[in-house]
């Protein structure tokens, strides 16, 4: 469906965690590495947050995490642009279907779409219904047997949450998924 670089899938079953993000940014398709542009939070908030039980992670450590960690990654639309704002609904009619099937597929324990936005972009065109009022948090739908969480976009065009604010909800999210590893277990 594209023939721009995106960004690879880490995905299979077993999972503990997914996170989904809207696309992929062209600097982190060019250079192959998931929230690869230095300004984007993800990583600072993700090693403040104590979700990965390490506070050096960096762009590149995705397949760190996906084999020593049970977390993966995808994204809503895997074309990959220098904005998300430059998506069309062509794009989320094409490919978030395809990632609900791969998320479906991989059953992991939860999913973490990062952003709002995307989350219901992805409701929209995966799940054939709009939804306008979306609260950060666990949500109460379920996908498949996977919880959903919903945390802010680190991106760093997402000025209306701090890194601290981003770094508190992966915190959450980490209960989350304690809660969840937890139910498997026992």
């Amino acid at each position: 469906m594209t023939d721009t670089p995106t960004l690879p899938d880490y995905l299979r079953p077993g999972l503990d965690l997914v996170f989904v993000g809207i696309n992929p940014g062209a600097y982190s398709a060019s250079v192959g590495k998931y929230f690869a542009t230095p300004q984007n939070r993800f990583w600072s908030a993700l090693n403040r947050s104590g979700l990965a039980e390490r506070n050096d992670l960096g762009p590149g450590d995705e397949a760190w995490l996906f084999e020593h960690r049970a977390i993966g990654f995808t994204d809503v639309v895997k074309r990959a642009s220098n904005s998300a704002s430059s998506l069309r609904a062509t794009d989320f009619r094409a490919w978030a279907p395809l990632t609900r099937e791969k998320l479906l597929k991989a059953s992991p324990l939860v999913v973490c779409f990062n952003g709002i936005t995307g989350y219901k972009w992805f409701l929209q065109y995966a799940e054939g219904r709009k939804q306008h009022d979306v609260p950060l948090g666990e949500q109460p739908d379920r996908l498949g047997g996977s919880r959903v969480f919903v945390a802010p976009n680190p991106s760093p065009a997402n000025a209306t949450y701090s890194l601290d604010d981003i770094a508190g909800w992966y915190t959450r999210l980490a209960d989350l998924v304690e809660q969840a590893r937890a139910g498997r277990d026992g």
